[in-house]
């Protein structure tokens, strides 16, 4: 039924606060994750009451640019619908929680009413499209937000039910084009085998984790400073499972150059060759980065080229490019052509409390827009230098991170899932707990004299790794209840996975692993050199740039050079 199932009937039924199983894997289509409160699971269980249940709403945010009236749109829906506040995702979206199921057409048609939708954000489809969200070069990322939001349009989903459903049939300005007929031109009746992410860098800054995604784009700038089109990576993704070596993280692949009118047709041929291709037996041998690896580059590249219709001529070699960082610009930066920036470091994109106080403020002044970043952070783009002065007094009234008082490198480039209480496959905490290891690093890092030193640290409570700490220089992934895997060795430019340094680590585990590496590089680093890259050049861990090696030589290395050789084994 095109994503219909029996959602609307569901809907109506006041007996729970729950949709029939087989409809909540249709409202991901929808953006819409069911989930329960699981602080409160067995005590509700107990009392002979059903799951405290409750929805995620995921909002779109095509480049993550959104106006100030949708910023304090989504914020109106917190309070009304979402425990008042709510959360900037990892892909540049927006998240609302705790709705309940008889909130979520209100919602639904409070998002549509801001000219956002919610279609598409989750579910096996095209997901947002990311792009670089501060505009540094201000020509090419003009010409790079219009092409995200075009991609993104052309992969969104025909179908009516979205309309349907939550809508009450009634298309509104900025909504899904085609609503006439319900035919699925992109990925027909099946949809695809498992979620397409797409993300769009713009070197030298690579804050969205380009390589990380199913495709990933590189912005190519032409001699006058235009957008000349892109590099094309296939074949990332961070999710794997624990003790199944046949899953594993992965770092797309650099395949070609296509000009930028060429740009749709490449990503969507990309989508189909993984639509017909993908495994759809097992699902966690569905992405497109087992798709690329069965396949291999050369018979991927030559579907590619007769698929698209574009020839091998199309598809030049790749141009150079250099990425620098994968962090956030936060305080405030030239945004070119007279305009200035500033970046609100926002604990893991949870808005709430002082902060959601202070950014309302600000949006009512429509004085600038609101750029989400892939760090869970936020822009305050646009702003015109005459400006400056009055928002930057704001932001020091309100206490708004930086402008308040400097932060550490550490805690401005850490990042954390949801994860407990309400995500289902949560093994362990992440962002509850992430601020808490964060202050007794900071601790460290002081004691170091590396205060000011950025060192990127990301924490998910599963190996489904939303907050992407498999490309962390310190990465920790859930096992179990205040258990964790650490990782180390990523890059800060997000081109280098991290490899496991020790196994089911406890807080204290944690620390103690830490600190003395945290010391020993304050002493042996050189200049400039990042804490991943030092681990790595130090023989602590191996490098891993290819993700069917992630299971190989993991550990300390150095205890594994200090292990005797018997003779005769």
């Amino acid at each position: 039924g095109y994503l219909r199932g029996t959602i609307a009937a569901g809907l109506e039924d006041e007996s729970t606060g729950a949709l029939a199983p087989m409809d909540t894997k249709l409202t991901k289509f929808h953006g819409i994750y069911q989930q329960d409160d699981r602080d409160v699971r067995e005590e509700r269980r107990a009392a002979g009451l059903e799951p405290a249940y409750s929805f995620m709403v995921r909002v779109r945010v095509p480049g993550g640019v959104s106006s100030a009236a949708q910023w304090l749109a989504v914020d109106e829906l917190a309070s009304l619908y979402g425990e008042h506040k709510f959360k900037l995702t990892t892909r540049q979206a927006f998240q609302l929680h705790g709705v309940l199921k008889r909130q979520l057409r209100p919602t639904i048609q409070g998002i549509n009413r801001a000219l956002m939708d919610t279609i598409a954000a989750c579910g096996d489809v095209n997901r947002n499209v990311m792009c670089n969200p501060h505009p540094v070069s201000s020509r090419i990322h003009a010409d790079v937000q219009r092409f995200a939001e075009r991609l993104s349009a052309h992969l969104t989903p025909r179908t009516t039910a979205y309309h349907e459903i939550w809508l009450d049939k009634r298309p509104v300005a900025g909504g899904v084009d085609s609503v006439v007929a319900d035919v699925e031109p992109l990925y027909g009746p099946t949809y695809l085998p498992r979620k397409f992410k797409v993300a769009i860098a713009i070197p030298p800054h690579n804050d969205v984790d380009c390589l990380a995604h199913c495709v990933g784009l590189v912005a190519i700038a032409a001699a006058d400073g235009s957008l000349a089109g892109f590099n094309v990576a296939v074949g990332g993704g961070m999710g794997m499972t624990h003790g199944n070596r046949a899953t594993y993280p992965r770092l797309g692949d650099v395949l070609c150059f296509c000009a930028t009118e060429n740009a749709v047709r490449v990503v969507e041929t990309i989508m189909l060759i993984q639509r017909d291709r993908g495994d759809r037996v097992n699902r966690k041998h569905a992405r497109l980065k087992y798709t690329f690896e069965d396949m291999g580059r050369d018979a991927f590249v030559a579907e590619l080229c007769e698929r698209s219709g574009l020839g091998a001529a199309a598809l030049q070699p790749p141009r150079a490019f250099e990425f620098t960082s994968n962090s956030d610009r936060l305080g405030w930066s030239d945004a070119g052509e007279g305009r200035a920036a500033f970046g609100v470091y926002v604990e893991n994109g949870r808005v709430r409390g002082a902060l959601r106080d202070a950014l309302r403020r600000i949006a009512q002044l429509n004085k600038c827009d609101f750029r989400l970043t892939a760090n869970q952070n936020v822009y305050l783009g646009n702003v015109a230098r005459a400006d400056v002065a009055e928002l930057d007094a704001l932001l020091k009234q309100f206490g708004v991170p930086p402008a308040a008082a400097p932060m550490s490198g550490l805690r401005a480039n850490s990042m954390a899932c949801v994860a407990l209480p309400t995500c289902a496959l949560a093994l362990a905490e992440a962002q509850r707990y992430l601020p808490t290891l964060v202050e007794q690093l900071e601790r460290v890092v002081d004691d170091a004299g590396l205060r000011e030193q950025p060192i990127v640290v990301r924490m998910s409570g599963c190996p489904n790794s939303c907050s992407r700490p498999s490309i962390a220089e310190i990465g920790m992934i859930g096992r179990a209840p205040n258990v964790y895997n650490l990782y180390l060795g990523g890059d800060g430019r997000g081109q280098r996975l991290a490899k496991l340094f020790r196994a089911d680590c406890s807080e204290s585990d944690l620390l103690d692993t830490l600190r003395p590496l945290i010391h020993q590089y304050s002493r042996e680093r050189t200049a400039d050199e990042r804490f991943g890259d030092w681990v790595v050049r130090a023989g602590i861990v191996s490098a891993n740039r290819n993700g069917a090696d992630f299971w190989e030589n993991t550990g300390d290395l150095r205890a594994k050079k200090r292990q005797p050789i018997l003779i005769g084994e």
